[in-house]
């Protein structure tokens, strides 16, 4: 069996906040839409986001940030500390840049506005 990885989903309270975020911070491609699902396009693989049912979103307190061990990585073109700058800019919470020791790539990890962690990943 040959496989590839076509999507990641990532199931949130608030499937329009989530878009705004990353269509405004990532310009990602919205290629499917309704009101529990959006697709979008992030290069060769599609992040998901599926509205939570309703059954389960009345017992979760409003303003909550679910803990999660999946992280989306963007590899970005833009110089690492540029792209940092332009989301603390628009109060995006992003921490500091950090890389290690024998690894090509500056990085950078933040938080959506319902906690999931994304990643910048920059040359160096």
């Amino acid at each position: 069996m040959n496989v590839k990885l076509n999507s990641i989903i990532l199931y949130v309270q608030n499937i329009e906040l989530l878009k705004n975020f990353y269509v405004e911070n990532f310009n990602l491609k919205v290629i499917e839409e309704d009101h529990i699902w959006i697709l979008m396009s992030a290069g060769v693989v599609n992040i998901g986001l599926h509205k939570i049912g309703d059954e389960y979103l009345e017992k979760i307190e409003a303003g909550y940030q679910f803990d999660n061990n999946t992280k989306l990585v963007f590899e970005i073109d833009l110089n690492i500390e540029t792209a940092r700058n332009e989301l603390l800019s628009r109060n995006v919470q992003v921490r500091e840049i950090k890389t290690f020791e024998n690894y090509d790539f500056w990085l950078c990890d933040g938080t959506d506005p319902e906690g999931n962690v994304f990643q910048l990943k920059s040359k160096k």
